[in-house]
């Protein structure tokens, strides 16, 4: 791929958001109620390609059994409020109401509270007792600590989430998490991420992850962009994520590692897109926090949004546009992509000629930039 020069002593690639690209029609078209959304990962089948993201404003326990019985899969965060204290709901309440100037020092000391197993337990046992698929995340950090607690709790999927995450962590002050290894010995799938280059996908592919997450602090309350400097397009990085999806596939002679896009996708054209671009599904927050149902009141923060060093989030307002099934399932109530995502999904596929998730991966795009108004 061609470099562009950007001084006499660098150069780089250029890559592409979602709004640098536009999904093309085709010679044919379908009917919409012809179109299926339908997604399996390991032995586990969802009617939708959407996962909620662990975050504290998006999922509650009972956010996440009524996401599961609209037929997404709900990812509870097991380092968050839930586990953290027995009544969350006023310390939820108490940070959407907090001012922007007073909420970091505050959030800080309300994360302080240490994570207690015997509430990762009692969580993922409601979720369990509901008949919904059980998913919880941990950060890397957290995993080593927590793995063995999630695991006898019955858990279905475990995620390993954090703002980047490598096959291989170098520490010279601790024994880092040996993903290979702790895939390897572990009785259920694991889906970890993010990741944003070919290079570290392909090689998280290869400690046995049934799926990886792409993307690095691109959402809506993430500033790492600001604060590091280090941010991933999303549409090149899920298109070089499938590249290596494809790759790993021969390498292994047909081991199929599900593509997940997480963060950058506010709205129904986003999910569009990225399916277009690779992905098998897509990890939703910032979308589903607008939902009258989610724990953030109209909020949205991070895990980042309250790190004790670096915070590299903010708690940002969303605003609450209809039920999660209005937004998830319809019917829209503007015109704007914040409701009815799947109904775009279906149209937008129905539009192109295509049935089935897998085979819009193959659509055709185009490089069109676009400003949002």
């Amino acid at each position: 791929m061609t470099e562009i020069e950007i001084g006499r002593g660098k150069r780089g690639r250029r890559a592409f958001s979602f709004d640098d690209i536009a999904v093309v029609p085709s010679r044919r078209t379908r009917d919409p109620e012809e179109v299926s959304l339908g997604w399996q990962i390991d032995a586990y089948h969802f009617d939708l390609p959407i996962m909620a993201a662990p975050m504290d404003s998006v999922m509650s326990p009972a956010s996440a059994i009524e996401f599961g019985r609209l037929g997404g899969l709900p990812v509870l965060d097991l380092e968050g409020l839930w586990t953290r204290y027995e009544q969350p709901e006023p310390l939820l309440e108490e940070i959407a109401a907090l001012a922007p100037g007073d909420a970091l020092p505050r959030m800080r000391e309300i994360y302080s509270e240490p994570i207690r197993p015997d509430l990762i337990a009692l969580r993922l046992k409601e979720i369990r007792d509901s008949g919904c698929t059980v998913a919880g995340a941990l950060s890397p950090q957290r995993t080593q600590e927590h793995w063995k607690t999630v695991v006898d709790a019955g858990v279905d999927l475990f995620v390993i989430r954090g703002t980047t995450v490598s096959a291989e962590h170098v520490s010279g002050n601790s024994e880092p998490l040996n993903l290979k290894r702790f895939i390897y010995e572990l009785d259920v799938p694991v889906i970890v991420g993010g990741v944003a280059t070919y290079t570290a996908a392909l090689h998280l592919m290869r400690t046995g992850a049934a799926g990886v997450l792409v993307g690095f602090g691109g959402g809506a309350a993430h500033t790492t962009r600001r604060a590091l400097g280090i941010h991933a397009p999303m549409a090149s990085a899920i298109a070089d994520v499938a590249g290596a999806r494809r790759d790993y596939m021969d390498e292994t002679g047909g081991r199929y590692v599900h593509v997940i896009a997480d963060g950058g996708m506010g709205l129904s054209g986003d999910v569009v897109k990225a399916i277009a671009c690779g992905a098998d599904a897509v990890m939703l927050g910032a979308a589903l926090a607008r939902s009258s149902s989610a724990p953030g009141a109209g909020y949205h923060w991070g895990s980042e949004a309250h790190h004790a060093q670096l915070p590299r989030g903010e708690k940002v307002y969303v605003g609450t546009v209809g039920t999660l099934e209005q937004i998830l399932n319809g019917p829209g109530q503007a015109a704007d992509g914040t409701t009815n995502i799947t109904g775009a999904l279906r149209r937008a596929m129905a539009t192109t000629g295509y049935t089935e998730l897998k085979e819009f991966q193959r659509v055709e795009v185009v490089v069109a930039p676009y400003q949002r108004s």
